[in-house]
């Protein structure tokens, strides 16, 4: 008899680990805890709540996003294919209707007869007999957290103590009818894509005035969090201004590639909002994440041209992101080193993003369905951006360890000198792909060979 798995959490990681046992022939108990008990950063009990922004970023071919979201497709990915049905307008990236996306999720699931769905929160892990992956994310409870702490051993940072953590910030959301389109205009950067983003231009009279409010907001005070930790790649925007006047002009504020479609002129800086559902009645302020009070927020962000007027549906903020130093306790597969029986997947693996979330999901849910089969779990080739992925979580320095995104740069290089980049990736991308197709063939359940 074929042993069950048990997956606490449904986010992002925890269904596709579920889809990827059941359709492997596995049954499953998937646990959440929502709606029994929520977090501060959801709003629903749906599983695969997007909580920052609604972008699985670039899905330009031959970029190192869409490679990894390639792999995925190619490998069966239940959320890859609910993003392609529904997805928004966002040029040449991969956004989705975070309410549809999360909605399908959850149906899907729901109707899977080898999943059984308990809302319930699981406090603890019998690491001797059950098959468990773990994809609680980035706000796993405190009952859970101690327990990953006992199977962890005892330890700092450094030897395996897996209360590491840094902090992730949320963007704001506006009202599409509250946003004057007299000063706003449509494009797309370079022109890649759609025009689907608004673009608010800014004067550098605007731009000063803008940054000198932003750079002396009130923040909001939380006594718990006396040394925030941020993760580098999803900085509050007030602390990218503290770096320098022109920081936001150089990040999400860039003016390059949006000249005005009538003008023909460049802005000095720009702010682009991104289509959140596919109603279009709300959009997403683009790299605003911050942590400021909500009144501060309404006040600067309306010295925006054409947000003079806007209707906040959703103020930013700040939530906590837990994970495990992986290499000093995850083998490439995604298992326990001292506990192969128990599996992370997700934020709390030590990847950082939605696409990444995904991704470890599915490969968890593979190796979970080998061992439920008495096979050998098998990890996906270093050239690919899959293995890439786990190469950089399992082998990174354990006592400087942070998430990473998939980029070219945890890819094994091309063995040639090539000049021309983009020619590199391709290759790059050209032989992930090949060496994924073999690895698929080793990983088929007997049962769907």
């Amino acid at each position: 008899m074929k042993a069950k798995v048990k997956i606490i959490g449904a986010g992002l990681a925890g269904p596709e680990a579920a889809w990827q046992c059941a359709r492997r022939g596995i049954a499953v108990d998937l646990c959440e805890m929502r709606p029994v008990r929520s977090t501060p950063a959801h709003q629903t009990a749906n599983f695969g709540e997007l909580v920052c922004s609604n972008s699985l970023k670039s899905d330009s071919e031959n970029t190192a996003p869409w490679l990894l979201k390639e792999e995925m497709r190619r490998t069966g990915s239940l959320l890859m294919e609910v993003a392609r049905q529904t997805a928004v307008p966002a040029g040449h990236a991969l956004a989705v209707d975070r309410e549809e996306f999360a909605a399908r999720i959850t149906q899907a699931i729901e109707r899977e007869p080898l999943i059984t769905v308990k809302r319930e929160e699981v406090t603890r892990i019998d690491e001797d007999e059950e098959i468990t992956v773990v994809a609680t994310g980035p706000l796993t409870s405190d009952a859970l957290s101690l327990e990953v702490v006992r199977l962890a051993g005892a330890g700092d940072s450094t030897s395996g103590n897996p209360q590491l953590c840094f902090y992730d910030s949320i963007s704001p959301i506006v009202e599409a009818d509250s946003i004057d389109m007299e000063k706003a205009y449509m494009a797309a950067r370079w022109g890649k894509g759609s025009a689907d983003y608004i673009n608010c231009p800014m004067t550098k009279e605007e731009y000063d005035a803008f940054y000198d409010a932003l750079v002396s907001a009130e923040s909001v005070q939380d006594h718990d969090w006396e040394k925030l930790n941020y993760f580098e790649g999803c900085l509050p925007i007030e602390e990218i201004a503290r770096r320098g006047r022109d920081t936001l002009r150089f990040g999400p504020m860039k003016p390059v590639g949006l000249r005005h479609p009538v003008t023909g002129k460049q802005a000095y800086a720009v702010v682009q909002l991104r289509q959140e559902n596919l109603r279009a009645d709300s959009y997403n302020i683009v790299g605003f994440q911050n942590h400021l009070k909500y009144s501060e927020q309404a006040r600067i962000f309306r010295m925006i041209p054409g947000l003079e007027n806007a209707k906040f549906l959703r103020f930013g903020q700040i939530h906590r992101n837990t994970y495990i130093n992986a290499p000093t306790l995850l083998t490439e597969t995604l298992q326990m080193k001292q506990h192969p029986k128990v599996l992370f997947a997700g934020q709390i693996s030590g990847v950082e993003g939605y696409v990444e979330s995904i991704a470890t999901g599915q490969l968890a849910g593979i190796a979970a369905a080998a061992l439920a089969n008495g096979e050998v779990p098998a990890a996906p080739p270093r050239a690919t951006a899959l293995g890439s992925l786990v190469n950089y979580i399992c082998h990174a320095e354990a006592r400087n360890f942070q998430p990473a995104n998939i980029t070219f740069d945890l890819l094994p290089p091309w063995e040639q000198k090539i000049r021309d980049k983009k020619e590199r990736h391709r290759l790059q991308c050209e032989r992930a792909l090949n060496e994924l197709e073999g690895w698929m063939q080793r990983i088929a359940s007997p049962a769907f060979r």
